[in-house]
């Protein structure tokens, strides 16, 4: 059994399969790496076990390591939570809130939602993350991530943060003055259309209505983003039609830098939702979700 002293040395040796190297880890703890090269090595003494193997490429778990990660990653998890809950016996909560979400998500949503927390919360502190690309919360060690609509993972809780969401297509006056009004969805075939892309490199496909069916338009252009508001961008400098978040676009709708078209055929999506794993939440994460709520 692990001597009280070596709790450290557990930590270090979680942190380092955590990060994939001593490297990586080194630098997320602001250690040197030599120091924690010499804990693990302590640590692998001391239980008379080799945890890591070590390779000029990689570090890779033996299975004594495995099990030894997970019992340390439930129990310095468990130990967390515990300190976390401390909070509800101070009169204002603290502790960190990691949040997942799109760059759309955390402009128009989170940060303008959560910026209370600068009087009401000081001593909560905000990690707001951006990707385009949906993440296993859990896995990556986030607290909580927010995508549109209620479909999240299993064992997941799905609290709904906006109201539903219109899409838009849209272009400049020179590229309908060039090209034409598309009067139906079948017309965006003469036109060059912004791709979205996600994670896994497949592109959305346009989902439309008419005619009470939904139909899907697949974006045919020289352009391609991972984020809506390159997308948006790249409509208002004339290089294709872009199908976006209407609130995205909204001041340059207004200007007159954009315009709008095929609204009747243009899908309302459910809004944001913000999910969290099923479980005992911190007062902190607590503070975040009553505060987006819808």
């Amino acid at each position: 059994m692990a001597k009280r002293e070596s709790y450290n040395d557990l930590y270090l040796f979680m942190q380092v399969v955590r990060e994939g190297s001593l490297t990586a880890a080194a630098q997320r703890l602001g250690l040197a790496q030599s120091g924690i090269s010499r804990s693990v090595r302590e640590l692998e003494e001391r239980l008379g076990v080799q945890l890591l193997v070590r390779t000029t490429r990689k570090l890779s778990l033996t299975q004594a390591g495995e099990q030894l990660y997970g019992t340390l990653e439930s129990g310095f998890d468990a130990l967390d939570m515990g300190l976390a809950t401390l909070a509800h016996y101070r009169q204002s909560p603290s502790g960190t809130v990691r949040i997942n979400a799109s760059q759309h998500a955390i402009d128009k949503v989170l940060l303008p939602k959560l910026a209370v927390f600068k009087q009401h919360y000081p001593d909560i502190r905000l990690e707001l993350i951006s990707e385009s690309r949906f993440v296993d919360i859990i896995a990556e060690r986030f607290d909580a991530g927010v995508r549109l609509g209620p479909e999240v993972g299993s064992g997941m809780i799905a609290v709904r943060i906006t109201p539903d969401m219109e899409m838009a297509v849209v272009g400049t006056p020179e590229h309908f003055r060039r090209y034409g009004f598309p009067q139906t969805p079948a017309d965006l075939v003469a036109h060059s259309c912004i791709a979205y892309q996600f994670g896994d490199g497949s592109l959305y496909a346009w989902e439309l209505h008419q005619d009470d069916k939904k139909i899907t338009h697949r974006p045919q252009g020289q352009w391609v983003f991972a984020d809506s508001y390159m997308e948006a961008k790249a409509a208002s400098l004339g290089l294709g039609l872009a199908y976006v978040p209407e609130e995205l676009v909204s001041d340059d709708l207004e200007r007159g830098n954009l315009i709008r078209v095929l609204q009747r055929y243009s899908l309302r999506l459910e809004g944001s939702f913000i999910y969290y794993p099923h479980r005992n939440v911190s007062p902190a994460l607590r503070a975040v979700i009553d505060t987006l709520r819808v």
